[in-house]
C-alpha cells in the first residue's frame, strides 16, 4: 500500500543536516510497516530493533551510549557491518529503553552520518522524553480517502482529482460518493483497508476493526493507573453517543452524574496524547492567533478513525449504503464530521478548533488559520446545505471566505465556496488556487 508520508521520508533520508528521525503515531496504524518497507526499498540494509520484544538490546544501551560503542555491539551480536550511508537502522517500540532514547543526541551530535528512524507505542505517555532539539519528527496518521483510492487501484480516479479537473470529477460525483460511503465504513487503518482489498467483504473488516478495539481497551489495563482505568472507558465509550447529538459539545454529567473535568483530566489526557482521540476546543472570538481565544472547558471528541467510530457505533454496512436508511440518517453527520476532521489533520498548517456564539444557538463546525486568514469550515452530509449558524458567523465577522463542505459539486456563491467531501484532501491546493 501506498503511504503519502513515504514522500517525507525520503526528504529526510538526504537531509544535509539529518537528525535522526522519530515516527509518532496511534498504536496500529503502521508505523512499524512504514519504515521496514522504506529501508527495504531505500537502503542496502535494515537492522531492526525492537526493545520490547528482544530484552538482550537493552544491554547495548547501558552506561555506555557513545555512538561508537552501540555500533560495535550491535555489528558484533547481528554479525554484519553497519554501513552508515547503506544502512537504516529502526528502534521500535523505543519507549521501553529510556537510554535508547537518550542515545540519539549522541548519534546526532557525533554521528549524524547515521540513518535511524524510531517509533513506538504510546510514546507521548511513557516516561522519559527525547532529547530536544536532536531529533526530527513525522506523524503517521490512519490512511486518507485518496491513500484509500490508491490502494483501490482506483489510478485515473485519483488522475482526475489531483488535477482538479472539476467538470469530471462532477460528471464521476457518485461514483466518488460510493467510495467515499465505504471508506466510511472501512476506514483508514491499515489492515483494515487491506482486507477489503483483498476480500470486499463488510464483515471480515468489521471483524479486524473489532479486534483493534479491543486491543486498544487490554492497553487501556497494561498503561493506565488503575484509579484511572474506568474513567478512560467512560470517555472511550461516550464519543459515538456525543458526536450523533446536534450540539457535539462534550458533557462530563452526561457520562457520569455530578461528573466533573478535574475528575477525568488524567483519564482525558492519555486518551489525546496516545492519538487515540482529538480535542478540538472551542473559540468565541475569530482572531489571530486562534490558540490565544480558545476556550479549554469547551470542546468536542472524536476518535482517530472513522471506520473505528463506525465499529464502536455498531453501525451496519447496509445503513452506510442503503440509500435513505432511517439508521444512517441519524449518525451520517456525526461519521462525514468524524471524516473531515480526519482528513484536516493530515495537514499541519491547518490548526483545528470550532466555533460557537455566546447563547449556544449557533455553531460553525470547524475554524482554521491559514496564512493570515481565518477560515470557518461548515460541515454537511449530504447537498442540503442549509445552515443557519454559517449565516450568522458570516454577517457577524464578515471573513475574506469561507468553506461549505457536503455532497454538492464544487462551486463558488460570493465568498462562500462549495467543497464535494470527496476532495478534502486537494483542500490545500484549492484555497491555494
Amino acid at each position: 500500500m501506498i503511504r503519502y508520508i513515504y514522500d517525507s521520508l525520503l526528504e529526510w533520508k538526504v537531509l544535509e543536516n539529518r537528525k535522526p528521525m522519530i515516527l509518532y503515531g496511534a498504536r496500529q496504524v503502521g508505523k512499524t510497516w512504514l519504515l521496514q518497507e522504506f529501508g527495504k526499498r531505500e537502503f542496502k540494509n535494515v537492522l531492526y530493533l525492537n526493545f520490547d520484544t528482544n530484552r538482550i538490546l537493552h544491554k547495548f544501551f547501558g552506561d555506555n551510549i557513545s555512538p561508537e560503542k552501540i555500533i560495535s555491539l550491535l555489528c558484533a551480536h547481528f554479525s554484519q557491518e553497519i554501513s552508515p550511508a547503506d544502512t537504516l537502522l529502526i528502534f521500535d517500540e523505543i519507549q521501553e529503553c529510556q537510554r535508547a532514547k537518550d542515545s540519539l543526541k549522541y548519534f546526532n551530535e557525533n554521528a549524524p552520518e547515521y540513518h535511524i528512524a524510531a517509533a513506538g507505542s504510546f510514546l507521548e505517555i511513557t516516561g522519559g522524553k527525547f532529547p530536544v532539539g536532536q531529533v526530527n519528527e513525522l506523524t503517521l496518521y490512519p490512511m486518507s480517502f485518496y491513500e484509500f483510492l490508491d490502494a483501490l487501484g482506483e489510478v485515473h480516479t485519483l488522475k482526475l482529482v489531483k488535477q482538479l479537473d472539476f467538470s469530471s470529477i462532477s460528471a464521476l460525483a457518485d461514483k466518488f460518493t460510493e467510495l467515499l460511503k465505504i471508506y466510511m465504513f472501512v476506514g483508514g487503518m491499515p489492515e483494515a483497508v487491506k482486507t477489503y482489498v483483498d476480500t470486499k467483504d463488510f464483515t471480515v473488516v468489521r471483524n479486524i476493526q473489532e479486534g483493534i478495539l479491543n486491543n486498544y481497551k487490554n492497553d487501556f489495563a497494561r498503561h493506565i493507573n488503575a484509579s484511572d482505568i474506568p474513567k478512560v472507558h467512560m470517555l472511550w465509550d461516550s464519543i459515538p453517543v456525543h458526536l450523533a447529538k446536534e450540539k457535539k459539545k462534550f458533557i462530563y454529567k452526561e457520562i457520569k452524574i455530578g461528573g466533573r473535568s478535574s475528575e477525568f483530566e488524567n483519564a482525558m489526557e492519555w486518551l489525546v496524547n496516545t492519538g487515540l482521540v482529538y480535542r478540538i476546543e472551542k473559540i468565541t472570538t475569530p482572531k489571530i492567533p486562534l490558540s490565544g481565544y480558545k476556550e479549554r472547558d469547551f470542546f468536542k471528541l472524536y476518535m482517530l478513525d472513522t471506520g473505528l467510530l463506525a465499529a464502536k457505533a455498531l453501525l451496519d454496512i447496509s445503513a452506510v449504503l442503503m440509500p435513505g436508511n432511517p439508521v444512517f440518517h441519524e449518525f451520517k453527520g456525526a461519521l462525514t464530521e468524524q471524516y473531515v476532521l480526519q482528513e484536516l489533520k493530515l495537514n499541519k498548517n491547518f490548526p483545528l478548533y470550532y466555533w460557537g456564539n455566546d447563547s449556544g444557538k449557533a455553531e460553525v463546525d470547524f475554524i482554521t488559520q491559514y496564512k493570515n486568514e481565518i477560515i470557518p469550515i461548515e460541515v454537511k452530509a449530504s447537498i442540503n446545505t442549509k445552515s443557519q449558524s454559517l449565516s450568522v458567523y458570516m454577517d457577524k465577522y464578515r471573513p475574506s471566505q469561507a468553506l461549505r463542505i457536503s455532497l454538492k459539486n464544487y462551486g463558488k456563491d460570493n465568498l462562500l465556496y462549495s467543497i464535494p467531501l470527496y476532495l478534502i484532501g486537494s483542500l490545500f491546493e484549492i484555497i491555494n488556487n
